[in-house]
């Protein structure tokens, strides 16, 4: 048994879907009851509470861990999952990380993340991290402005960045889970190159055959619109990722490539994929 969390998420979604098709066990795992593939066990848990994830770790030998948002907030203990896991007899995990541990590693939530990446490496489990940067999904942000106004707003529009398809990272993790040869490695995970936020309206308006306009945010501007969803720090640190990449952000990784033996996919074929929710 392979249990998923995060399994109606980006990632958690296809990673759900490939294993149930490569003919593994699977249990879901989200906050809200959803609907899951056929032959898939869905168990309703909220990660904060570690407690509340033991009757889906029952039985199972493998699990993908997501930190999702609720494992940062006040009074969280997501190592307790692992020791968990580990107390249940999962033999193998694949955390889903992030690149800013290495590349920006000594702000508040880098600094918890790293911490759940220590306790897995200490746990006796078989294990594998991913770090990837940042995903072509968050362009789903500009979903509404797209299909009512046909307008991209963003701040930076000119910086570029490797940013990956969740599809790719559903493929990675799935990988990670099933074959021996990935236990211990940490992958940093971006896509084929470096696109600009303008780059991405352009290809938006290439999948809807329709133009886009795309409308340059000031970074004040983008952090106001940010704060409704994300505390401020956490807006501030994403800002200065978008506006002023570091060399380590900026570069294409080998590890798709490596780990999938085809490249990463482009942002223009999520654009494709996705395309119901821009029209």
């Amino acid at each position: 048994m392979i249990v998923v969390t995060g399994a109606t998420g980006n990632v958690g979604r296809p990673l759900t879907r490939a294993l149930a098709e490569a003919g593994r066990q699977v249990t879901a795992v989200s906050r809200h009851a959803a609907a899951a593939p056929d032959g898939v066990r869905h168990v309703v848990a909220d990660l904060s509470e570690p407690a509340g994830l033991e009757p889906a770790l029952a039985g199972a030998k493998a699990l993908f861990l997501l930190l999702s948002g609720d494992l940062h907030a006040t009074g969280a203990r997501p190592a307790d999952i692992i020791d968990r896991a580990a107390a249940g007899g999962v033999r193998r995990v694949v955390l889903l990380s992030s690149q800013g541990v290495a590349t920006r590693p000594f702000g508040t939530t880098r600094l918890a993340i790293r911490a759940v990446e220590d306790s897995l490496r200490d746990s006796g489990m078989d294990w594998a991290i991913l770090r990837p940067g940042g995903f072509a999904s968050n362009a789903l942000w500009w979903a509404e402005s797209v299909r009512t106004r046909r307008v991209v707003a963003a701040p930076f529009g000119d910086v570029g960045l490797p940013i990956i398809d969740p599809a790719d990272i559903a493929e990675v993790a799935a990988a990670c889970l099933l074959d021996d040869r990935h236990t211990g490695g940490v992958y940093e995970l971006t896509g084929p190159e470096l696109i600009t936020p303008r780059g991405q309206a352009d290809a938006i308006a290439a999948a809807l055959g329709s133009p886009v306009r795309f409308d340059d945010l000031t970074r004040g501007e983008a952090k106001a619109a940010m704060t409704r969803s994300l505390p401020a720090e956490l807006a501030d640190d994403t800002l200065d990722i978008l506006g002023s990449p570091n060399p380590a952000e900026l570069r294409v990784s080998p590890d798709v490539q490596r780990i999938l033996g085809r490249a990463p996919r482009p942002f223009a074929d999520w654009a494709a994929r996705n395309l119901a929710a821009f029209r």
